[in-house]
Order: C-alpha cells, then structure tokens, then sequence
C-alpha cells in the first residue's frame, strides 16, 4: 500500500505587534483631561452671559449710570456704569436668551406625593417668608412697607436692616470688603426701569433683564446687593470674590440668602446673581441651608417659575 499523504504544516501563530496594542489603547489621562476641560468651558460659558444680564429687577435702566441710594421712594437706583446687550454675551461664544425664551436648566420640583397647603404668609408682602418671583407677584402690585430704614445711604425694612448692620460689620472684621450697592426699589421706580428697557428692545428682551413691576423682590424692602467696590459689583466676576464667597457662608447666621443660585435659573427665572442677597431672618435662612433645598421655591414646596405665566384670555 502506498504511503499516507503527510498533512501540510500549519503556520504558527503569531502575536499582534505590541506597537499596535498600545496605540489601540486610549491613554486614561487624556479622556480625564479632556473631560476635566469640556466641564471648565461649559462652567464658563453659562455663567459669563448668565451674570451678565443682571436679571431678577438688578438691572438698572437702559444707559444709566451708577447714583446714590434713593432718598425716596421715586429716585433712580444705583446702577453700572453699563449693561450689556440682552440679547447676547459677547466673547463666551454662547447666546444668552432669546426674547421670550425662558431659561432652560433641570428644575427641582415638588415631592412626588404632591405639594402641601400653601403657607398664607408666602403670598403676605409684609411677612419675611414672602416669595416674589414671575408667577408671584406682590398682591396689591404697588405695595409698600409701613417702614424703611436707611444703612449707608439705602433703605431696607427695619428686621433687614438690623440684620445687614450686623452682616456688614461681621464681614469687615474678617477683613473682608463689603459695601450695599442696592436696596429697596418702589413700584413707581421699578416701573420706570422695567419701561426704559421695553422702550429699547421690546418687551420679550426686557423680561430677560428686569423685572416687572409687581415682580422685584426689592420692592419688598427685604432684598439688597452687595459688592466689593472693586469694579465687580453686579458683574460676573463678583462670584470670584471673598465677598461672595463671605455672604455665600454667613449670609444665613444673620438672616440672608443668596436668592438665586449658580444652576437654578430654570426654578427661580433669573441667572445666578451671587451679589442679590433675600432677607428670611436667621431661623428661617439656617433652616434652608439645613434642608439641603437648593432655592427658596423648593424650600417653600412651590413650583418653579421660569417664565411670567402667558395673560388670562379676555
């Protein structure tokens, strides 16, 4: 019998080239820097054109400049030397909001279970518990508080001001730089801000720099800005500051809150505004920090109020 056929040698296997693994691998550091830098631009983007709107009834009226603290209840507050464009940010290559369009951002809502009965003294303009904002104005719009008291030159409610006495004095003596830039505002004044900017660029733009009136918790005589005096008051780079960082940490133990918080514009309706400080009183302010509550509509079980409600039919 003729011998068997040997079978055909089978090539050994060969390993892939250690080269072409390595460069198939993504290096970790790389996908942590580019992450670490995509959080940093996002950061950027939205809190230069945010803060500098100076929305939430902040912003002065169109062109003017900076003025004492109103004798009355009439005169001009102060202001910047200039507000910038509405309608966008030049610089942070991200639009601010378009006329009408309500800032948009992830809400907090209220517990699934549902809200609880409204506490009576959050729609009373003389109590501290107050909340002000698009879907609540003041009732009556034109209210007034039976008293107001001057602290360097501007005016709060008598509880406000003791408390900002108090609050400015501690800050100092941690060497830290404070001063009021801005306190209560009347209807008669607000209306004539908001107007001035209706008249420069229509009422949707308006509603995305100044509040209308009716709508500002200054009028209230329990909201007041505070600055540095260092070329940052009610600008964006006022978050860098000691100050903001001071009244961000104390600002509670005497009674005051910063009312709009980085990232929370799609529940409170304005852009963080870490210079607009909201009187509750010490219990009250202490006890929202405590909560973990990330804004005042939340700490009092109410919705948000991104945008004014459209006008009632007829």
């Amino acid at each position: 019998m003729p011998a068997p056929t040997p079978a055909p040698p089978v090539a050994p296997r060969t390993a892939a080239p250690r080269t072409a693994v390595l460069r198939a691998a993504v290096p970790r550091t790389a996908v942590l820097r580019a992450a670490i830098h995509r959080t940093a631009v996002l950061r950027a983007a939205v809190l230069l054109p945010a803060a500098a709107l100076l929305v939430a009834g902040c912003a002065p009226g169109p062109g003017s400049a900076p003025a004492p603290a109103p004798a009355s209840a009439g005169t001009t507050a102060a202001a910047p030397a200039s507000v910038p464009d509405p309608a966008s940010t030049p610089g942070t290559g991200t639009p601010a909001p378009g006329p009408g369009t309500a800032p948009s951002a992830p809400v907090r809502g209220t517990a699934p279970d549902g809200p609880a009965p409204e506490d009576p003294d959050l729609g009373d303009p003389a109590s501290l518990a107050v909340v002000v904002n698009k879907h609540r104005p003041l009732d009556p719009a034109d209210w007034t508080p039976a008293a107001l008291e001057d602290v360097e030159g501007h005016r709060l409610r008598p509880e406000a001001a003791a408390a900002a006495r108090g609050m400015l004095a501690a800050a100092r003596a941690d060497g830290v730089p404070i001063r009021i830039v801005s306190g209560y505002r009347s209807f008669a004044e607000q209306s004539r801000t908001y107007a001035g900017w209706v008249a420069r660029k229509g009422q949707e733009s308006a509603d995305t720099v100044s509040a209308r009136p009716g709508h500002s918790e200054h009028q209230t005589g329990l909201a007041v800005d505070v600055g540095d005096g260092s070329g940052c008051d009610l600008r964006e780079c006022f978050d860098g500051t000691a100050t903001a960082a001071w009244v961000a940490e104390h600002g509670p133990e005497h009674g005051f809150v910063v009312r709009y918080p980085w990232g929370e514009h799609g529940t409170t309706g304005y852009w963080y505004e870490p210079w607009h400080l909201r009187y509750l009183g010490p219990e009250r302010a202490q006890a929202l920090v405590r909560s973990g509550a990330a804004t005042l509509e939340e700490f009092s079980g109410l919705p948000p109020a991104a945008g004014y409600p459209p006008p009632a039919a007829g």
